[in-house]
């Protein structure tokens, strides 16, 4: 069974939005912005609190902090050694920035009085069209007088990674045990770096065209890597080296397709080891064409299980206990969710999106700072676009039978068992 549900919008900025990540169980930064072009329309990020009414998800702006002419295409975010660390993808440069956690009154964040000292960040409610915030529960906010975390973004280091005729740094990922960095761009190369110092390490050449999509599995010790050459590789991290694995797309209908991006997933009940997910699109750009997702086992690189999907596909998502994978569709703006194990869909929200979804990250599953949170359903998928929206989806437990029902019915089992054996003489 697939429900077709949209929880809906939680927030709308003022420009394009490319890049979606999670700053803790609670927080969650949203990037993009015009480009460099004198449109009027900003680049930098933007930093949302999620909570739960005990009816609907909410966003809450912290923060915004702008990037002058660069705009944001693609970022990774890193807690480490007690510092959140945040690693973007500004033209042809990586640019690395701190983000420092302040607690502060929350009563002047609601009226907004709260600046950052670099002056570039400025606070401001953000309420989504479906007025996700009550009137009754503005007031009860604005009677607290506990403390709320706020955020600071300061630039540090800046390194070139891309070194094209007219480079540009197209991905980075940072390891999650906070000590390697990789990039990709149009040049081809993937480039390893010490983090957070930002030196290069060593070079991955294997790519003929420009890099798509990069992740380091669970345990660090390999990155895989797609490009517009229709390869997926797989490497070691250790060292320069060729690559372990080569993975060709294998479609099904024997059409030509490319990867487009790619993902590591923990598998549930097996500690330590872990799958690996790709989608790709035909080759020849149609909406007819349709997409895939598919299933790997990284180790033998042996191909487990393909979805096709009724559409091409832009955008994916893992969840960290390995349980959910989420898909983005290029053309409707539709988002899915499928269990992982199985690829069975579990959820489909068509056109979530006016516009092809650029993004998608899972509402936080495990405890840890501010805890899990998830309302009252089993998974929570947040979407990005170009449109400029921030929207929930999430998949409710399955539905159960109310006590009173089984006590009925077994009353009635039994009653009808009784009758049966009163008519056999038994």
């Amino acid at each position: 069974m697939s429900p077709n549900r949209c929880d809906g919008l939680l927030a709308k900025v003022d420009f394009p939005l490319y890049t979606l990540q999670t700053l803790t169980n609670r927080h969650v930064l949203v990037a993009g912005g015009g480009g460099a072009s004198n449109t009027g329309v900003a680049n930098g990020f933007e930093i949302f609190e999620l909570s739960h009414n005990g009816t609907r998800f909410v966003a809450e702006e912290v923060m915004r902090y702008e990037t002058g002419p660069n705009v944001v295409m693609t970022c990774s975010v890193r807690n480490t050694q007690n510092r959140i660390y945040l690693a973007a993808g500004q033209e042809s440069h990586c640019q690395l920035y701190k983000v420092n956690v302040k607690m502060v009154d929350a009563a002047e964040m609601r009226r907004g009085s709260f600046r950052a000292e670099n002056g570039l960040v400025r606070r401001r409610r953000t309420i989504s069209e479906n007025d996700n915030i009550s009137k009754m529960e503005r007031e009860k906010r604005n009677h607290t007088t506990d403390k709320r975390m706020s955020f600071e973004i300061r630039p540090c280091e800046s390194v070139q990674t891309d070194f094209a005729k007219d480079p540009l740094q197209r991905v980075v990922t940072i390891s999650h045990n906070g000590k390697m960095m990789a990039t990709g761009g149009i040049d081809g190369v993937v480039r390893i770096w010490s983090f957070p110092k930002m030196q290069l390490l060593f070079e991955l050449e294997g790519h003929t065209k420009e890099l798509d999509d990069l992740d380091f599995s669970p345990c660090d010790s390999r990155l895989v890597s797609i490009a517009k050459d229709g390869q997926a590789l797989l490497w070691g991290t250790s060292a320069k080296a060729a690559p372990l694995l080569s993975l060709a797309c294998q479609p099904p209908n024997g059409t030509k397709y490319l990867f487009r991006r790619c993902k590591f997933g923990e598998i549930e009940d097996r500690k330590g080891e872990y799958r690996m997910f790709t989608i790709a699109n035909p080759l020849a750009r149609s909406g007819k064409q349709k997409g895939l997702l598919q299933l790997w086992e990284p180790t033998s690189g042996q191909l487990q299980r393909t979805v096709l999907i009724g559409e091409s596909l832009s955008a994916l998502a893992v969840r960290d206990d390995g349980r959910f994978v989420g898909v983005g569709t290029m053309f409707s703006g539709s988002v899915d969710i499928y269990i992982a194990f199985s690829l069975q869909r579990v959820l489909h929200v068509s056109g979530a999106h006016g516009m092809f979804v650029t993004g998608l990250q899972w509402v936080g599953a495990k405890g840890g700072a501010g805890g899990a949170l998830q309302g009252r359903s089993e998974a929570a998928l947040l979407s990005i676009s170009v449109d400029n929206r921030l929207v929930v989806h999430t998949l409710p437990y399955p539905s159960t039978l109310p006590v009173w029902v089984a006590i009925l019915l077994i009353i009635f089992v039994l009653f009808c068992t009784f009758c049966l054996c009163s008519y056999l003489g038994i």
